[in-house]
């Protein structure tokens, strides 16, 4: 049996992680957020991984605030930068096997084929450099560590685009939303599973892996799919171009990505993105 400690547990795929676990019987999981565990101090991570005789570390902390990034540079570096740091010196000390989560925000969003892990990074954001950051620490500390860049995460919990486009749909008879940035939504249970997937693998295979579910929209399909989903047909949805839709960060234009290495090598199933997300609109209705 591992132990497995699960950082940002409070988040929308920590908690997804905690479902997961009650029926994981292979293995024992610590979750833990900032307040029992700050992963920005060193002494502190480095003692709890040693304390708890840690097998794996699964990295959900995240700032994730795109926008308010770029006039907080220093406190996204500490979380996305250095914290990844800390966990990772501390787990290399211990032996302890890593899993983060990044971001699709990595690469430069001027593609016009899905990205595969090699292609080159160039982050347009400070979210995405520090990302980079985090992923380039991490790989430096500890080379024995699966990176997973993901994309437009969403689930129940927490603040995410599903929930607030639920939200506006019902509060607003009209609604604009950016039609040119191109990328695929990705349920963060699917993510959570497929992170599970790997923890059980009969080979732990070090290295960057992309993940999101399968097939493509921009953020206005995304809108509609949802709005349909949940039945909302009093909210008029109109496209509009990133220009007229200022905002402090520059994203992606286009941000799919090839996911054949994570299949190849873990054997992860992926499902399409209109499927998970009937899933997670169902569980929102029903709690709503």
């Amino acid at each position: 049996m591992s132990t497995i400690l699960v950082t940002g547990a409070n988040g929308q795929l920590g908690n997804e992680m905690r479902n997961l676990s009650g029926n994981d019987r292979a293995n024992r999981y610590i979750f833990t957020d900032v307040q029992e565990l700050d992963i920005t101090d060193p002494a502190r991570v480095q003692a709890f991984l040693s304390e708890n005789t840690v097998d794996f570390v699964v990295n959900c902390a995240a700032y994730t605030a795109v926008d308010k990034a770029e006039s907080e540079i220093e406190l996204c570096r500490k979380i996305n930068a250095f914290a990844v740091e800390n966990l990772a010196k501390a787990s290399a000390a211990t032996g302890a096997k890593m899993i983060h989560v990044s971001t699709d925000y990595v690469y430069s969003g001027t593609h016009y084929m899905p990205y595969v892990e090699s292609d080159a990074v160039a982050p347009t954001s400070v979210y995405g450099v520090t990302k980079l950051e985090g992923e380039q620490l991490l790989l430096a500390a500890n080379p024995a560590s699966v990176i997973l860049r993901t994309s437009w995460l969403y689930s129940p919990y927490g603040n995410n685009f599903v929930k607030t486009m639920l939200r506006l749909g019902r509060e607003r008879e009209k609604l604009s939303v950016v039609f040119d940035q191109v990328g695929t939504p990705t349920y963060a249970a699917d993510l959570a599973a497929a992170i599970v997937t790997i923890l059980n693998a009969p080979e732990f295979v070090p290295g960057i892996y992309n993940f999101s579910n399968e097939g493509v929209c921009s953020w206005y399909d995304f809108t509609l799919t949802i709005h349909r989903m949940a039945g909302i047909d009093t909210c008029r949805v109109s496209p509009i171009d990133t220009a007229d839709y200022p905002s402090a960060a520059t994203r992606p234009f286009y941000s799919v990505m090839n996911k054949k290495k994570i299949k190849a090598t873990y054997g992860v199933e992926i499902p399409h993105w209109e499927e998970s997300l009937q899933k997670c609109i169902a569980i929102l209705e029903n709690k709503n």
